[in-house]
């Protein structure tokens, strides 16, 4: 199956002459914006287009930059385990290899995305993204959608989709900045200026960050730092009423430094072992609106490049293993509105991926090809009602095609007030490079796929001061890709170059669980925001491992965030979260633990805030990873500017 690129490009002159329209589009620049100006009111995630909140029967939850800001949070990932459906696991202190699961799902399975363009590794074994390298810099906005959503983002959405946005270019001049320090030698600094000149507007900022950690290793003695420093742009150009040009890129570059496996017993202990990874991603796109902005088109291309390089201080040479991974993403985008009652969504994607890996006495590269076809159709029958359908195939140059699909249904009786929602929709996650072309790569492997469906109501009661939610799911996956025995009389002559097994489609596993969602407003001042999640992961794959717990996946999780603003003009808040017991490999048992951490901000100008915060307040020992470390009570303050 193949895309004519030559007839995209004679038509897109044809469209810049239609009728002026006002330009908006999926993942457009001025529909982020929207979404970031809306709060919550807006989500572009879940229909991959700016959508009212109460029209979207999916589960998602909206981090706002007032809520980012008021938490204080540095590493995403522990901003992502405060919301519903979410278990994170970190090896290590800030800086470690962190996987996200969302309903219990793997963490490959997680697809995400920065401004709407997906930056999964193609260079790591299961594809997936490393959440312990990204801080929040000057991310002003994160949506989490839970569910499989492959229909309109493709391949590894099974679990659900976190999509970050980043400051976007603002009509007038803003600048944000801020910078603090703290225990463990920990500094950071970052700004962000936006604004606008004529046609052209834009946001560009960077930032800098470095602790000396704490000792990955659990019983070890020897720090392991982090440093990062990156940046963030985007830019748009408005050409006309209708068509606009948007350019978009994001840069991360990290050190880290973690304990290994040293001679002469191999066993895990401190070593002198760090990595370095550097990341690059563009986006450009055009964006056009025709028939009175009732066809809104998106052609853009986006590029991810991740590198790589593992060295190890006490060996020679010192390099021990390096990666490349890279993306190439073509795509189209329409959405067209029918009428007022109907709304359709539709695209074409074709990808290029690219793999290379040297270490442990291998080499390895790899190529694929993926094109995609989806669309995705919203009807509005009667008020209130928002009826879904959508589906999507892929075509893949080495395992063939897969299509989903998808259904929903939201329905609001009483103008808001109550949400009744409900989904059915299906994932997949095409093999990795690595997966088919690795030291245990099987050329042969199918995509892994999912089936689930959800079902939840949303209540807002007492003019919003009150605002709960619940959601039941269940989730079944099969054809999960893991390691085998190579048998040479099922996988022939390749066992001879698999001594150390083969992937194969073997594992299957089964989710449910309720997540549970509360804010309160009883005053103006306080704002109460709790999350609760119980999950019943479990292993279903045949042999020894059925009905066995998913590992580093607890049964029940539940955060609460209290913050309020004192007459005087500061804010105290706290956040506590208990997580219950889970288990790693080896079906080793993990406690359960409970975390506070406090904070307090005085503002002593219109732009100018003093912050602090203390992480642990009780200095509580814990683990999510088996003999990996967590940082005990650690204290930060800093200052904040907005002009």
């Amino acid at each position: 199956m193949t895309i004519s690129y030559r007839r995209i490009a004679t038509a897109l002159p044809l469209l810049l002459l239609a009728p002026a329209a006002h330009a908006q589009s999926a993942q457009s620049t001025e529909a982020l914006e929207q979404a970031t100006r809306a709060g919550d009111d807006v989500i572009v995630t879940a229909a991959r287009s700016a959508t009212p909140a109460g029209s979207v029967a999916e589960a998602v939850t909206v981090l706002d930059t007032a809520t980012i800001q008021r938490r204080q949070t540095v590493v995403l990932a522990d901003l992502l385990r405060q919301t519903p459906g979410i278990a994170v696991a970190r090896t290590g202190g800030v800086g470690g290899v962190t996987s996200v699961f969302i309903r219990g799902a793997e963490s490959d399975q997680t697809a995400a995305l920065i401004d709407g363009v997906k930056i999964n590794d193609p260079s790591a074994p299961g594809g997936g993204f490393n959440f312990g390298e990204l801080l929040v810099g000057n991310i002003a906005r994160v949506e989490v959608l839970r569910g499989a959503s492959s229909v309109l983002w493709g391949s590894q959405a099974i679990g659900g989709v976190v999509n970050m946005i980043t400051r976007q270019p603002t009509d007038q001049l803003s600048v944000n900045a801020r910078a603090e320090g703290g225990s463990m030698g920990t500094g950071q600094a970052f700004a962000n200026v936006s604004g606008r000149a004529g046609v052209i507007a834009a946001s560009l900022g960077g930032g800098y960050y470095t602790t000396d950690g704490i000792s990955s290793y659990a019983r070890g003695s020897e720090r392991d730092g982090f440093r990062h420093y990156g940046g963030n742009a985007s830019v748009t150009a408005t050409l006309a009423s209708n068509v606009s040009v948007d350019l978009r890129g994001f840069y991360a570059n990290g050190r880290t430094e973690f304990d290994g496996f040293p001679p002469p017993d191999y066993t895990f202990n401190d070593t002198r072992e760090y990595s370095d990874a550097e990341q690059w991603v563009g986006y450009g796109g055009v964006n056009v609106a025709l028939f009175d902005g009732a066809l809104r088109n998106r052609l853009g291309y986006a590029r991810t490049d991740i590198a790589r390089t593992s060295y190890d201080r006490d060996l020679t040479p010192r390099e021990t293993y390096r990666s490349q991974g890279q993306n190439h993403r073509l795509d189209y985008q329409g959405v067209a509105d029918l009428g007022g009652v109907a709304r359709a969504t539709f695209g074409a994607e074709r990808e290029i991926s690219r793999l290379y890996t040297r270490g442990y006495g291998s080499t390895d590269r790899g190529r694929a090809r993926l094109f995609s076809l989806y669309g995705q159709l919203a009807l509005t029958p009667l008020a209130g009602v928002t009826a879904t359908g959508g589906v999507r195939h892929d075509d893949h140059d080495r395992f063939g095609g897969a299509t989903v699909g998808a259904a929903s249904l939201a329905w609001t009786p009483n103008g808001g007030a109550t949400l009744l929602r409900g989904s059915w929709s299906q994932g997949f996650k095409a093999p990795t490079l690595f997966q088919l072309n690795g030291s245990t790569g099987n050329p042969n492997l199918r995509p892994e796929r999912s089936e689930g469906w959800d079902a939840g109501v949303t209540q807002r009661a007492l003019d919003g001061a009150l605002e709960a939610s619940a959601t039941w799911f269940r989730r079944v996956s099969r054809d999960l890709i893991n390691t085998r025995a190579c048998s040479p009389a099922v996988d022939g002559p390749i066992c001879d170059t698999r001594p150390f097994g083969i992937y194969d489609n073997v594992a299957r596993t089964r989710a449910q669980g309720l997540e549970f969602a509360l804010t309160l407003r009883p005053v103006e001042a306080l704002t109460v925001v709790a999350a609760y999640t119980y999950l019943d992961g479990e292993n279903r794959s045949p042999g020894a491992s059925f009905g066995l717990p998913l590992l580093r996946r607890p049964r029940d999780s539940t955060t609460v965030n209290a913050d309020y603003r004192w007459p005087f003009g500061l804010s105290t808040g706290v956040t506590l979260t208990a997580v219950g017991d889970s288990y790693d490999v080896g079906q080793v048992r993990l406690d359960g633990y409970v975390l506070a951490d406090l904070r307090a901000a005085l503002p002593l100008t219109d732009n100018i805030e003093l912050y602090a915060r203390l992480e642990n307040a009780f200095d509580q020992r814990y683990v999510v990873a088996v003999d990996y470390g967590n940082p005990g009570r650690a204290a930060y303050g800093g200052v904040r500017l907005r002009y």
